[in-house]
């Protein structure tokens, strides 16, 4: 039951790639038409146009971060006892 659950929540947070994605199509959208309507401002527009690019593309990299986070780190109880079981019989002085 705890697996299947970890595997829906590391999909769910693999959801937030999409999200960046259509984030990163409105940025530079907002960007080509400040510049149409105002060519004089394309320098400055540029710099913003860069800043939400990579805050954007921030939001894509912790994406797979908490997916992993979700998949690998959280464990059963079942399997913490295994852990700690092989942990205390491999040591023999």
């Amino acid at each position: 039951m705890l697996e299947g659950a970890k595997l829906i929540g590391a999909g769910a947070a693999t959801i937030a790639s999409a999200g960046a994605a259509i984030g990163i199509g409105n940025v530079l959208s907002s960007s080509i038409h400040s510049v149409a309507r105002n060519p004089s401002l394309a320098k400055q527009s540029f710099g913003y146009a860069i800043l939400g690019f990579a805050l954007t593309e921030a939001i894509a990299s912790f994406a797979p971060m908490m997916a992993f986070l979700i998949s690998s780190v959280f464990r059963s109880k079942n399997q913490r006892k295994k852990v700690v079981h092989k942990a205390s019989t491999s040591f023999q002085p």
